[in-house]
């Protein structure tokens, strides 16, 4: 491949701009690729597949870079970085979104909001929209609206063999069903086609902090609140160093959502209230900072069908052990919309789901790795048995065990087949993968 084939740049490891291209969300990983193509345009997605087959070069591809595992980056492989290919256009009318391939949430969200539209996007908004739709995509207008997958029209795909192809209802239906949730296996996708929503442009945040000797009895009567809440609200928890966080967030007029607040405020004495209106554009970017780069990072997750008493005890405990080391444990509703699209639409395969949770680590000093991820396995594993399986895209070193509880074992089979047609040699291996039937 020459650089004149290219309208992106081509990095090699000795090159300005190299260093930065290839780091990613997690500051664990230091991974150097033998090449990086900045690609500009769809056919130098083609070329850089070509080229890294030719030379049997392994392929990353990067979009947000968010991966805990660092996926995008291969090492003395070629990382196809997406990122120059960024834009967004918005069609009104249709209330339709284009996203090119390497988009963040935050391009998506900022172009639908100037016409008071938004589609399901996830929580932080320099995640890569590519990474989070394949994968399912939770986020705030998912109980409204279903997952972020549930709104794709259509995918524009260049495949293993440097093929074009389009994926929607009518053009490629099984390769459409398989990218709605099942991860970045077949293909790599160069444009979304988005389905709008009227949501309008304010938001509430409700959060109430209480202690965590509390804490058990106050999830409990959290998970009672959240069972009878209207799809407008996601209830969300939190459990750290400083107590148990129980609130929701609500899209769409804030006086309707004020409404929650009492039976909340009811749950018990709480340390601090925080009853916060903002726009949906701050509430799609509160949560960046901490959610950062330049961190070592490790999570642990697990799909929960059910929240009993030791379940919540569970959570409050978080492990034991030293409190410097203890993750933070986040629980986030699911149901309404999501349960509503049929189980055989589409890959994704936990609709039952009533909270994700997840084990998020967070430090800096790489001596405590090792410390880090067994505190947050030992976090996380008490509540395993309340588990109906595993998100796709908070997957982290669970391997081909996760990616068996992500999905039923006909779907996981179908998607193996699916594989098989548009991926045989299983050229786009890291991911999630599965590997070709």
């Amino acid at each position: 491949m020459t650089t004149t084939s290219l309208t992106g740049q081509v990095l090699h490891p000795s090159d300005a701009g190299y260093d930065e291209a290839r780091s990613v969300w997690n500051a664990m990983v230091d991974r150097r690729p033998a090449l990086i193509v900045r690609c500009g345009t769809v056919t130098d997605v083609v070329n850089a597949v070509r080229h890294a087959r030719e030379r049997d070069l392994e392929i990353g591809v990067r979009c947000g870079g968010h991966s805990v595992l660092g996926l995008a980056v291969p090492a003395d492989g070629l990382m196809i970085d997406l990122t120059p290919m960024g834009g967004v256009t918005v069609d009104p009318g249709t209330r339709r979104a284009r996203v090119q391939g390497g988009a963040l949430l935050g391009a998506l969200d900022r172009a639908a909001q100037r016409f008071g539209l938004a589609t399901t996007a996830g929580n932080v908004s320099h995640t890569g929209v590519g990474g989070l739709t394949l994968g399912g995509g939770m986020g705030w207008l998912a109980r409204r609206y279903g997952l972020s997958c549930d709104n794709v029209v259509s995918y524009e795909v260049v495949t293993a063999d440097g093929a074009v192809v389009t994926a929607s209802r009518t053009e490629h239906p099984e390769l459409f069903w398989g990218l709605r949730g099942g991860g970045g296996n077949f293909g790599i996708v160069t444009s979304f086609e988005f389905q709008l929503h009227e949501v309008g442009t304010r938001a509430l945040l409700a959060s109430y902090l209480f202690d965590p000797a509390d804490g058990a009895a106050v999830l409990e009567g959290w998970r009672e609140l959240s069972a009878a809440a209207p799809r407008e609200a996601t209830y969300q928890a939190t459990v750290g160093a400083d107590g148990v966080d129980v609130g929701f967030v609500w899209v769409g007029d804030p006086e309707r959502g004020r409404r929650l607040t009492r039976e909340l405020a009811g749950l018990g004495r709480a340390r601090r209230e925080t009853v916060r209106e903002l726009s949906y554009l701050e509430l799609q970017t509160i949560d960046d900072a901490v959610d950062g780069h330049h961190f070592r990072r490790y999570w642990k997750g697990l799909y929960l069908d059910r929240l009993p008493a030791e379940a919540a005890a569970a959570l409050v405990e978080r492990g034991g052990g030293a409190e410097a080391l203890r993750p933070a444990m986040s629980l986030q509703a699911y149901g309404g919309a999501i349960q509503d699209v049929p189980d055989d639409d589409a890959a994704y395969g936990q609709r039952g789901t009533l909270f994700e949770l997840v084990a998020a680590a967070r430090w800096d000093d790489p001596a405590e790795d090792a410390d880090r991820m067994a505190a947050a396995r030992t976090a996380v594993a008490p509540l395993t048995p309340y588990s109906s399986g595993m998100y796709l895209n908070t997957l982290s070193d669970e391997g081909a065990a996760g990616v068996r509880r992500a999905f039923p074992a006909a779907k996981l089979a179908r998607l193996a087949a699916l594989k098989r047609t548009w991926d045989p040699a299983n050229v786009f291996h890291l991911n999630q993968n599965i590997a070709p039937a």
